[in-house]
C-alpha cells in the first residue's frame, strides 16, 4: 500500500451502537491521497471488537486494529490514543475521531490535509461540529468555538471560552509522536493537545460542521464524571487540569502564564456553574466568563435562577415533545 498522508486514529470501548458509523463516516472521505485508519478496542465487553473485526476483514488496506484482552483505561492509561494509536502511525498528519462520534463531510480530511499541506506552519486544525443529544436534556446543537474560520493565538487556545470537537483536530503526526509526559498523566487527552500545539506552530479554525459529537452516552468520560459526587468529580478533574498546566508552564518557560490563569479562573467558574452553583457563578470576579456564555445559556440560567418553577414548567414540556419525537 502507498504510504498515507494521513492517519485516522480512532479509540473504541464499548461502542456497539455507534462505531459502524464512525468507520463508515471514515471510509466515505473522497481524497486524492491515501489515508489508513488504526483503531484501538480497550477490551469492550460488547460486540464492538467483532464490528471492528468485520470492517479490518473488509479493507484490510486501510484498517489495522488493535485490540487489548486487558481494560488499559482501568490499569491506569487514561489517554489511549497517545499510546497506542500514534505510536502506529504511518501518515504525516493524524485526525481524530472516538468511537463514539462521526464525521458528516466526506471533504473533511481533504480540506483539513489541504489547508496543513499549503501551510506547513500549521501544527493543528479543527473545525465546528454538530451535537447529537443521547438524552433529552436541553443542550446546545453545535460547538462552534468562533463565527468565522481563524488562525487562533495560543492564548486563545489556551482559555478556550468553547471546547474543540475531538473528531476535528489534525496535526503533523511527528508532534503526535512527541506528546510531553504530561499530555500522559493528564486524565484526559484533547485539551494537552491543543496547548501542546498551539506551543509548536500556528492553529487554524475552519468554521463548517464537519462533524458529530454525541452527547450523554454512557461510556463516554462526560457521562461518567456524573456519576457519584458529581461536585468532588470536577473538583479532582481541574485540578489535575491545573497540574497539567502548570507542567505545560515549566516547559514553554512560562511565557503564557497570564492566560492559563485565566483559565484557572475559568475552570473555579465552571465548577460552580455546572454544579448550579448560579448565584456564585454570576460574582463580580467571574463576571468574565459569564458573559462569554451564549445567550440561550443565559436565559436558562437566569430562568432557573429567578423562575425555577416557569423553568420545570418548561423542562418539563420539552422532555414530553422529545419521547413523543
Amino acid at each position: 500500500m502507498e504510504k498515507p498522508l494521513v492517519t485516522v486514529s480512532c479509540i473504541a470501548y464499548n461502542h456497539e451502537k455507534y462505531i459502524a458509523k464512525a468507520l463508515d463516516s471514515f471510509l466515505m472521505q473522497k481524497t486524492d491521497f491515501p489515508f489508513e485508519i488504526v483503531i484501538h478496542d480497550d477490551a469492550s465487553t460488547d460486540k464492538t471488537a467483532d464490528i471492528i473485526r468485520e470492517y479490518a476483514a473488509r479493507y484490510p488496506d486501510i484498517i489495522r486494529p488493535m485490540y487489548q484482552t486487558e481494560n488499559q483505561y482501568s490499569k491506569g492509561i487514561s489517554n489511549i490514543s497517545g499510546a497506542f494509536n500514534f505510536p502506529r502511525a504511518r501518515g504525516k498528519y493524524i485526525a481524530m475521531c472516538e468511537g463514539d462520534d462521526y464525521w458528516i463531510d466526506d471533504t473533511k480530511l481533504q480540506r483539513q490535509a489541504d489547508y496543513m499541506e499549503a501551510h506547513p506552519e500549521c501544527t493543528l486544525c479543527f473545525h465546528a461540529a454538530r451535537i447529537e443529544s443521547e438524552d433529552k436534556a436541553m443542550r446546545a446543537k453545535e460547538i462552534r468555538p468562533y463565527r468565522h474560520s481563524k488562525i487562533c493565538t495560543p492564548e486563545e487556545v489556551i482559555d478556550k471560552k468553547s471546547n474543540y470537537p475531538t473528531a476535528s483536530l489534525m496535526f503533523p503526526a511527528a508532534l503526535g509522536k512527541a506528546l510531553p509526559q504530561w499530555y500522559h498523566d493528564c486524565p484526559v487527552g484533547d485539551v494537552p493537545i491543543h496547548i501542546f500545539m498551539a506551543s509548536k506552530g500556528t492553529v487554524y479554525y475552519m468554521d463548517r460542521k464537519m462533524s458529530v459529537y454525541r452527547q450523554g452516552v454512557s461510556v463516554s468520560w462526560s457521562s461518567q464524571m456524573e456519576r457519584g459526587d458529581y461536585k468532588e468529580n470536577l473538583i479532582r478533574h481541574h485540578n489535575a487540569m491545573k497540574k497539567m498546566f502548570r507542567a505545560f508552564s515549566r516547559d514553554t518557560g512560562h511565557i503564557y502564564d497570564k492566560a492559563i490563569q485565566s483559565a484557572f479562573k475559568r475552570m473555579d467558574f465552571l465548577t460552580l456553574l455546572n454544579t448550579r452553583q448560579y448565584r456564585e457563578a454570576k460574582q463580580r470576579e467571574y463576571r468574565r466568563y459569564y458573559r462569554e456564555l451564549p445567550l440561550r445559556t443565559r436565559f436558562f440560567i437566569d430562568m432557573e435562577l429567578y423562575c425555577p418553577w416557569l423553568y420545570k414548567g418548561l423542562q418539563k414540556l420539552w422532555y414530553a415533545v422529545r419521547s413523543r419525537g
